[in-house]
């Protein structure tokens, strides 16, 4: 009844996008995308522990009536010419609209400014939809991590696929944003 007022709503998904680095003042919205898309999500207190130690946090946001809103985002941390992808995430009333392939390619661009050479994540095995944006980037699959993530509710344990994306052909080149 209210989707006219609200961004976060319905209609959403069809507002343009951009990116930008993730603030402070982003992490609670973060903490709520994150919920929604994992069974542990992580809270505002553990962003916010992710900006502060440096890693690279992108944000996809929203233009809406009221400014702009976060829609999306994505971590990584860089250690020497190494990165981990630590987590992606949308807006539940975003996902499926073809936004986590640009998120996640300028995410890449952002991690290979910030020195990483070679991106590695985690995925779980039966995440067809995310294998499939992976795999549609460059991601090769490296190997298998037995019983990696905790149970659902009622049931097992399951495994993750780790894979490893060459960023080398990336421009390195920082830029100001």
């Amino acid at each position: 009844m209210w989707s006219w007022f609200w961004p976060w709503t319905g209609w959403m998904g069809g507002l343009a996008t951009a990116m930008r680095p993730a603030a402070m003042s982003d992490s609670w919205r973060m903490a709520e995308i994150h919920a929604s898309g994992f069974t542990h999500g992580w809270d505002r207190f553990e962003m916010e522990r992710m900006l502060l130690d440096g890693h690279v946090a992108d944000v996809q946001v929203s233009r809406a009536l009221i400014g702009e809103v976060v829609t999306g985002f994505a971590i990584s941390r860089v250690v020497a010419g190494e990165a981990e992808l630590l987590t992606i995430a949308l807006d539940p009333e975003t996902r499926g609209r073809g936004r986590a392939k640009p998120l996640l390619a300028e995410h890449a661009q952002n991690v290979r400014r910030a020195g990483g050479e070679v991106l590695f994540l985690e995925v779980a095995e039966e995440n067809e939809p995310a294998l499939a944006l992976y795999r549609s980037l460059g991601f090769r699959e490296l190997g298998r991590r037995k019983a990696y993530y905790p149970a659902e509710p009622g049931g097992k344990r399951r495994d993750a696929l780790t894979m490893q994306a060459d960023l080398s052909g990336l421009d390195p080149t920082p830029r100001f944003r």
